[in-house]
């Protein structure tokens, strides 16, 4: 990752999880990082422990669906270090219920933090990654892929993410900017233990076995590899590539697949 020393990185949801590991690997290897959370608490935990180990950050209290602290964030990254290289749009939020027990309120939320969320944040720091060439990187799911039955509103919050994505790309074709959506599997994260029930309560625990899950620090380092080589999609892991080869060809035996294997789950609604 020796090629983000120096680099200007913008990380919402970087208070936890997969946003404190990669703000802490690439301080590491010597990129600037700003950082953007809810809580100041945790932010400047982070922050300070990237300071005690020499690296460089900045970080002002963010939530993304506010437009005006996202404003503040891309400002703080401008009044810190003079531009913006690389954008991380991490901050997310998921869910666990059936549609038809769902309260809307539950798919009203999903959108705002991981849909609109990636637009207030892209819609500050645009012009700045114009300038350096930069990225954009949006972390989606495989549930951006193909349907996850039980996470209406987290799919349909990442595929609208991925939409948007897409189209910033082809309208900024002839600028040099590079657009990434990047896709990790089930992660070790306390996205799952937020995620929000059928009323829109946090599920407070995760029904998955988190051994077998993909690390934070795991998804760090394939993200900056796909930034290095300037990705389209970065798929992190072997069920994620195999949903979109197969959904090609035979769409409906992924929906069997991802109902018989979200079905196991521990109190599944599905069952």
């Amino acid at each position: 990752m020796k090629f983000l020393k120096d680099r200007v990185i913008v990380i919402t949801g970087a208070s936890s999880g997969i946003g404190e590991a990669m703000a802490k690997e690439y301080a590491k290897v010597g990129a600037k990082v700003v950082l953007g959370a809810r809580r100041q608490e945790e932010l400047k935990r982070v922050a300070d422990d990237i300071t005690a180990r020499g690296g460089k950050v900045a970080y002002s209290v963010c939530d993304v669906t506010k437009e005006e602290d996202c404003k503040q964030l891309m400002e703080c990254a401008i009044q810190n270090f003079q531009r913006i290289d690389i954008l991380i749009c991490n901050a997310g939020l998921s869910m666990r219920a059936l549609f038809d027990d769902c309260d809307l309120k539950v798919l009203h939320r999903l959108m705002d933090v991981n849909f609109w969320g990636t637009v207030n944040c892209t819609k500050y720091a645009l012009k700045h990654l114009q300038e350096s060439r930069g990225s954009l990187v949006g972390i989606s799911s495989v549930a951006g892929i193909h349907g996850l039955p039980g996470r209406t509103g987290y799919s349909a919050s990442k595929y609208a993410m991925t939409g948007f994505l897409d189209t910033i790309r082809v309208e900024n074709l002839k600028k040099g900017l590079h657009v990434m959506t990047a896709c990790p599997g089930f992660t070790a994260s306390n996205v799952r233990f937020s995620a929000l029930t059928a009323d829109g309560s946090q599920q407070g625990e995760t029904p998955r076995n988190e051994d077998k899950m993909m690390t934070p620090e795991e998804v760090a380092h394939i993200v900056a590899k796909g930034i290095r080589r300037r990705k389209r999609l970065c798929l992190m892991e072997r069920e994620g590539r195999a949903t979109h080869f197969v959904k090609k060809f035979f769409p409906g035996l992924v929906d069997r697949l991802f109902y018989a294997v979200m079905a196991k789950e521990p109190d599944s609604p599905l069952k």
